[in-house]
Formats: C-alpha cells, sequence, structure tokens
C-alpha cells in the first residue's frame, strides 16, 4: 500500500518508450525520486489508469504521439522533448533508466522547448507526405538503375525522368541496338515498374490534393505566391499547434532557414544558414521560393519589389533563400491571424 501511494504522489514522471517496454522514473513536488518502474505496455496502461494526473514527459520519439494522446484522455499533462534537449541531462552510462531519469530532469526545466503532439488527423497528413517521399526515392532508384545498365549495351539514356519515360520504349521497340532478348525482357518489367510508381505518385498527389482544398489552414497557406498544396499540408502537419512558436522568427529558426551564430566576447559572427529542423519542409519551401523568383520580373506588388532590389545586389540563391524565409514569417503570421494573403499588403515581419 505504502509503493502504491508513493507511485500516485509523484508530480512529474519521465518515461523512456521503447518497442515493447516502458521505464518510469518519477519524483514528488519537491524533486524526490517516488517512482521508478519498468512495464510493458498492457502494464504501462494499468499503471497510467490508476494514477492521479500528473505533468508526464518522453522523448518525441517513434509513438510518442500516441502515447500522448493517450495519456491525456486520462488527464495527464503530456510534454514531449526532442532527444537532442534530453541528451545533457544523461549522468552516466546509458540504460533506460538513466534515459528515463533524465527526462524528467529535462521535463523540470523552465527554459526547455518542447515538441507540439500531433492530432491523429496531422498525423495522417505527415504519414502520407512520408510514403510519397519514399515512393519517389524509390522511383528515383528506379530510373537511374534503367539508365545505368544499358549503357553497357551501347544505349545511353537521356538524363531526367521525363525524357527517360519517352526513351525506354523506344529502346525496346528498337530490334537492332544490340539487346539481347533476355536483357529486352527485364528491361521491360523495370519499365512496368516505373509505369506503376509513376501511377502510386499521383494517386498520392490527388490524396494531398484533397486534403489541401478541405483544410482551412491549408487552403489559406495556398493564398500565399510560393507554396501550393504539397508545402501547405506539410506545414500544418509539422507545426501543429502555431501558438508554439512566439513569433515567426522563431518558427523560421526552428525550420533552419536563419543565420546560424557563431558569437563570442560580445561580438556578433553571422554564418550561413543553420539547415536546422525538417529538410524536407525546407526543401520544400526553398522549391516554392524559386518558383517565385522565376516569375518576379514585371510584378509591382510589395514583395515582388522587395526580392526584385534583392536580386539586384545579391546572388539568386541568397535571395532564394531569403524569399524562404519571408515565406515561412508570412505563414506564421497567417495561421495566427487566420487571415488570408493581400498582395497588396505588406505583413509585419516578427
Amino acid at each position: 500500500m505504502k509503493k502504491t501511494a508513493a507511485f500516485r504522489s509523484a508530480a512529474i514522471i519521465g518515461i523512456d518508450i521503447s518497442k515493447s517496454s516502458i521505464q518510469l522514473y518519477g519524483v514528488d513536488e519537491h524533486g524526490n525520486p517516488t517512482l521508478g518502474k519498468l512495464c510493458n505496455r498492457s502494464q504501462f496502461k494499468e499503471f497510467v489508469a490508476n494514477l492521479q494526473p500528473c505533468i508526464i514527459g518522453t522523448e518525441a520519439c517513434a509513438g510518442a504521439h500516441y502515447w500522448s494522446r493517450y495519456l491525456r484522455t486520462h488527464g495527464h499533462k503530456v510534454k514531449l522533448i526532442a532527444p537532442q534537449f534530453v541528451k545533457p541531462f544523461d549522468k552516466s552510462n546509458k540504460n533506460d533508466r538513466a534515459d528515463a531519469e533524465a527526462i524528467c530532469e529535462a521535463v523540470q526545466r523552465p527554459t526547455m522547448r518542447f515538441v507540439s503532439a500531433k492530432t491523429v488527423e496531422l498525423q495522417d497528413i505527415q504519414s502520407l507526405h512520408r510514403i510519397r517521399s519514399q515512393v519517389v526515392a524509390n522511383r528515383t532508384a528506379m530510373v537511374n538503375q534503367i539508365r545505368g545498365l544499358p549503357l553497357e549495351y551501347g544505349i545511353d539514356m537521356p538524363n531526367g525522368i521525363r525524357r527517360a519515360r519517352v526513351k525506354i520504349p523506344l529502346v525496346l521497340e528498337d530490334a537492332e541496338n544490340g539487346l539481347t532478348v533476355r536483357f529486352r525482357n527485364w528491361l521491360a518489367q523495370l519499365y512496368s515498374e516505373l509505369v506503376h510508381l509513376d501511377e502510386r505518385v499521383s494517386g498520392l498527389d490527388s490524396d494531398i490534393e484533397q486534403i489541401a482544398s478541405s483544410e482551412e489552414d491549408a487552403k489559406r497557406l495556398m493564398s500565399i505566391p510560393g507554396i501550393g498544396p504539397m508545402c501547405s499540408t506539410a506545414l500544418i502537419a509539422a507545426i501543429g499547434d502555431i501558438r508554439n512558436f512566439k513569433n515567426g522568427r522563431e518558427l523560421s529558426a526552428w525550420l533552419g532557414l536563419v543565420p546560424r551564430q557563431c558569437s563570442t566576447g560580445g561580438k556578433p559572427r553571422l554564418l550561413g544558414i543553420s539547415k536546422r529542423g525538417d529538410v524536407y519542409l525546407r526543401q520544400l519551401l526553398v522549391h516554392g521560393a524559386r518558383s517565385v523568383v522565376q516569375r518576379v520580373e514585371g510584378k509591382s506588388d510589395p514583395r515582388s519589389r522587395w526580392l526584385q532590389e534583392l536580386l539586384k545586389r545579391r546572388n539568386k540563391n541568397v535571395a532564394i533563400v531569403a524569399l524562404a524565409n519571408k515565406l515561412v514569417r508570412t505563414v506564421y503570421a497567417l495561421l495566427v491571424k487566420k487571415m488570408e494573403y493581400r498582395q497588396d499588403f505588406a505583413l509585419p515581419v516578427s
């Protein structure tokens, strides 16, 4: 009974999640250890059901968002922490108990940064983007193989997926290009797989466009030049609750689009962009900014005039990254103020 009462008196609990087991470490309101327990998934659910509401922290790892939603249904306040922010609190060798203790310690820091927990709907959108990225990578690998193998037979395939799609049927139909019957059959199978991957990418793109047309925030972001269905849905899935960011610059820093600092002795020194955060999101934003730069000539709205002046004095790629930074800050302003983008209205930069 005393042990159960001690468990229930835990005010802050750190949990280290693995596939089949969960390690818990808890302290009371004074920071004194009251809980140290290793359990499996079913035991953990039973334990949580009998636990008084408290603060529970865990790393933002595989399964963390599911457990966050589950724990919230039992009245607990859940905080997700990026693994790199937990590492400094590890005191000694790595093991599950030490990791849970480090998480419990990190949760108590007043300046700690936390990860926004995702709803099931946002998890679906992010899963869709991850699946599409993998299918596109598989398609790229397939095209590279199709281009590489025929070189040993003296056949040069053109660069680019579009031109390769046109060239492959011509190679298969040419009976005098030196290909053996067996290799011609194998190449036809590779081409059939490529067509199947194209169909999968098209189907996933349709799903993304359908989601973008039904989500209010996604439609709001698509009003910004340079942001389409792909970028808007990826942004809302990754950001979650926009209130987790104090201003637009913090959101931009989270995506790695602000300068990296190397300052000391009171002398500020700014380097290139930090490239922290989600590479996929940053890639989408940079591609969107590049499409805007290619069509900026002759436009007279405030942002286009700013971009035209920037292109006169800086490298084109620098201007593209600067515009991507401005896109992120505009995204923050629209999500916070719940307003549509206006070309003739210069949004304040936070």
